[in-house]
């Protein structure tokens, strides 16, 4: 499979990518004290039915497939947690996964967002983890290397007081769910694959306030920090071309 999208995949993956923003962009709207994330996965199901789409995530994985188009990880759940009849309650924060496959081409992205009336530190983290995204996909330029991805994000998690999750990563998403190469969200400059015209990455900062080590929950998908600190999580499928990054998963 190759890594490099042409011009043209390039082009139909921005349409499809904006497609994916509006849609989690409306799902993200919902999120109040007293819903269920199973709502939120019915809703995030339904709206890319309607533009044509396929969740990408849903049915993905051996020997347990995943079971729904969403992810939705609250507070100390890090990724991959199930919809589910949890009802949201305030003060919590959820992470918002969503994946589309569209004319054969996929797109990934996420958020996190607060339930109600948050902390001051989950603010904090939220405000860290998105702009550590931002920070990264700065990065994405020719010639630069994954190491230059993250150490740029390692070093502006690591100087607000929070760590990266060391076991999970980013990863190549375009032909597939899930490509080479693997997209760290820690580093060292200049270290890795360069980066060339045609790749087309999701960066995935995954932050905790606490420490960075990971444990599974008993439905062998969800991942949640061992020592169950708060998470956050921010996603973005990024183009990298000759004339700087663009991000797919844009408004």
């Amino acid at each position: 499979m190759s890594l490099i999208k042409t011009s043209e995949e390039i082009g139909k993956l921005r349409v499809g990518g904006r497609e994916l923003a509006i849609v989690l962009k409306k799902v993200a709207g919902l999120v109040q004290p007293g819903i269920t994330t199973g709502e939120l996965n019915q809703v995030a199901e339904e709206l890319i039915a309607e533009i044509g789409g396929v969740p990408s995530f849903k049915g993905y994985g051996e020997p347990i497939p995943f079971p729904t188009g969403l992810c939705t990880s609250i507070n100390e759940q890090i990724v991959h947690g199930i919809p589910s009849q949890r009802v949201l309650q305030s003060g919590d924060i959820i992470s918002l996964d969503i994946g589309m496959e569209k004319d054969g081409l996929f797109t990934d992205m996420a958020l996190t967002v607060p339930v109600g009336k948050i902390s001051k530190e989950a603010k904090k983290l939220l405000k860290v983890t998105n702009r550590a995204l931002v920070i990264g996909m700065k990065q994405c330029r020719v010639n630069n290397t994954l190491g230059d991805i993250g150490w740029a994000i390692q070093q502006y998690v690591e100087k607000n007081g929070f760590q990266v999750v060391r076991d999970l990563v980013g990863h190549g998403v375009g032909h597939a769910v899930h490509e080479e190469p693997t997209v760290p969200n820690f580093g060292v400059r200049s270290r890795g694959m360069k980066l060339e015209p045609g790749m087309v990455l999701a960066l995935e900062p995954m932050v905790t306030i606490g420490d960075y080590n990971i444990e599974y929950e008993d439905d062998n998908w969800t991942i949640r920090t061992r020592d169950h600190s708060l998470s956050g999580h921010f996603e973005h499928t990024v183009a990298i071309t000759s004339k700087g990054p663009i991000v797919i998963t844009s408004l």
